[in-house]
């Protein structure tokens, strides 16, 4: 009886983060799309803005848990589109979480809206699919990245990189960056041979597949 009673309570408290509430004092509004009535209020706290509430065509829904910097060159971004081809728009929210010489992360949380849901749906991480699909490797002469088929190679002696900086191996994390363009969700990543030295980017294309949104596509391309 217990095990059950701890799932109902797990069940309600994932629940209650939907429902409906009014916007506090000191909410301030972070982003907003004003042709679809889609609004973002948060607080700031510790330096960042926390306790999110979406106001989405008259209905607001709260989001505890998420992150953004302050930076108004950072504010969270609103998309509305088809992304997943079903002819009905989905909810895009993209949030920075850090930023730096060198560093971007954000992240992204799509919902799919109807009458009588607003549910969020899982998008896998950049770095998940990189790892299962991508190959790499960089010597003091050149870094290759192989993706499929396709293998690309960089000449590294011509980037003149002082050898006693260059990382053991490529690393892939340091800039997340996620956008919609022509209803098309992605996700780019820039390469990075040294702390300061990125060369490329992958760009990652999502599909809807399997009730979440998986990579569709997965390309590099040598100029950034």
């Amino acid at each position: 009886m217990k095990k059950y009673m701890m799932i109902i309570l797990v069940i309600l408290l994932a629940s209650s983060l939907y429902i409906a509430v009014a916007a506090t004092p000191e909410q301030t509004v972070v982003a907003k799309l004003d042709k679809e009535n889609i609004t973002i209020y948060a607080k700031e706290k510790d330096g960042v803005f926390r306790d999110f509430k979406i106001d989405f065509k008259g209905k607001s829904y709260s989001r505890p848990f998420w992150v953004n910097v302050t930076n108004p060159a950072y504010a969270p971004q609103i998309h509305y589109a088809d992304i997943n081809k079903d002819r009905k728009n989905e909810l895009i929210v993209i949030l920075t979480k850090g930023y730096g010489t060198g560093v971007l992360d954000q992240e992204v949380h799509v919902f799919h809206i109807d009458t009588n849901h607003f549910e969020e749906v899982l998008v896998d991480h950049p770095m998940a699919i990189i790892n299962k699909n991508v190959k790499a490797s960089l010597t003091p002469s050149k870094a290759e990245i192989m993706i499929g088929e396709k293998h690309d190679v960089i000449n590294v002696k011509e980037l003149k990189l002082l050898p006693e900086t260059m990382f053991n191996e490529i690393y892939f994390g340091s800039i997340i960056n996620y956008g919609v363009k022509n209803n098309q969700l992605i996700a780019t990543l820039h390469p990075q041979l040294s702390p300061g030295a990125f060369v490329g980017s992958v760009v990652i294309s999502y599909e809807y597949r399997d009730k979440m949104y998986q990579a569709k596509s997965i390309e590099f391309q040598l100029e950034a």
